[in-house]
């Protein structure tokens, strides 16, 4: 049977800042993301199984993308938890504003490394994730490969 390759697209609002940064992105500002998920497998065969012709429900990987990642970054302020933004951040946060820290300077580069393994830990053992794309404006992005990181 052929691997396929599915698509689902999602979109949230993220607010963050670049600590050290030389440029405008070092202050907080948000950005409208574009998150696209593909993962590879091969459509299910068992004509008795529900999801029959399917490599995985769509709506299965919605529930993962929205739990992992949607759910949880849109509408908050992602910050480097190494950086002096601790203390903004914990501003924010006694402010009730929801703030996320990272470990990591939230670039869409590391973003989409952070999603990768986040929905890699929940996908069913016979689909692998194949790709991510993070658009952080529509002329910026960054792209995360299987084939790339093994």
């Amino acid at each position: 049977m052929s691997k396929i390759r599915i698509t689902k697209q999602f979109t949230f609002e993220t607010g963050h800042a670049l600590y050290g940064y030389d440029g405008k992105c070092k202050n907080v500002h948000g950005h409208s993301y574009k998150l696209s998920v593909t993962v590879i497998g091969t459509p299910i065969t068992d004509r008795n199984n529900v999801k029959f012709g399917m490599v995985i429900d769509f709506g299965d990987l919605k529930t993962i993308v929205k739990e992992e990642i949607v759910d949880i970054f849109d509408h908050a302020t992602v910050f480097n938890a190494t950086t002096p933004h601790l203390e903004l951040a914990n501003e924010l946060k006694s402010r009730g504003h929801h703030v996320i820290l990272v470990d990591y300077q939230p670039t869409s580069e590391n973003m989409v490394i952070d999603f990768a393994k986040k929905i890699n830990s929940r996908l069913p053992q016979d689909i692998k994730l194949h790709s991510l794309r993070l658009q952080e404006t529509e002329t910026s992005f960054a792209e995360w490969f299987a084939d790339d990181n093994q």
